[in-house]
């Protein structure tokens, strides 16, 4: 274990199944993808019980810009209305919220309200909340390493600095997706070089804080190895 590392966990949740949810209840998609800001409130509630540190939500790829555009304006609404909406708890909960992708393309005033909403909760320590928004994995390589190139730092500890941000989180322990789909999707792929992956077939919708709670439980049985030997003791490689 690297020296001064926050020994929560971190766990990262592609947040799959919202429109079928929907579909299969003869609603529209967007009443799957309200449902699951619902659901991203009960996770964000139980995670520091779990031994949470770090919470990273894949909310909007940037392949979903290819989505119907009513829908695509939906999840832009749910974020504003999200940041609106949820900070005071955030900050009364102690989270410290960050988006994380680009903001380049968001729709007017979305990226000032989500600076606003990173200001607000960055004194939280219990729960270091990520939200993925407009978010790719590739891109976010590729952008780190020509950032490196330009600064004449392209090392591996470079590249990992400029992927995670001028607060660096740590290296991802806990993937899940739910859902029943079995990919990664574009997302996180730097630092989940040593995650432990998790599939579950429940909609992300009906996912509970009991879901989460049996998840980590089952994380904690494996034996995770980084290469090594089973039973040998090895040096985690999360990033400090």
């Amino acid at each position: 274990m690297q020296s001064g590392r926050d020994d929560r966990l971190h766990v990262a949740i592609i947040m799959d199944g919202n429109g079928r949810w929907a579909t299969a209840r003869g609603l529209p998609r967007k009443a799957g993808h309200e449902a699951g800001v619902e659901t991203v409130r009960r996770v964000v509630r139980a995670a520091p019980s779990e031994g949470i540190g770090t919470l990273t939500l894949y909310a909007f790829s940037s392949d979903n810009w290819r989505r119907p555009k009513a829908e695509v304006a939906a999840l832009m609404q749910l974020l504003r209305h999200y940041l609106a909406g949820e900070v005071d708890e955030l900050v009364d909960n102690g989270v410290r919220l960050s988006v994380i992708g680009r903001r380049d393309r968001l729709p007017f005033g979305l990226g000032a309200a989500i600076s606003r909403a990173e200001r607000a909760t960055a004194a939280g320590r219990k729960l270091h909340l990520r939200i993925a928004f407009d978010y790719s994995a590739r891109w976010a390589i590729a952008e780190a390493a020509r950032n490196c190139a330009a600064a004449g730092d392209i090392s591996e500890e470079a590249i990992a600095r400029r992927i995670s941000g001028a607060a660096a989180s740590p290296d991802v322990d806990l993937l899940l997706r739910t859902g029943g789909e079995k990919r990664l999707s574009d997302f996180l792929l730097w630092e989940c070089a040593y995650a432990e992956l998790a599939f579950t077939g429940v909609m992300w919708p009906d996912f509970a804080a009991g879901d989460l709670a049996e998840t980590v439980a089952a994380f904690h049985r494996r034996e995770r190895r980084f290469g090594g030997l089973p039973g040998e003791a090895v040096e985690d490689r999360s990033a400090a």
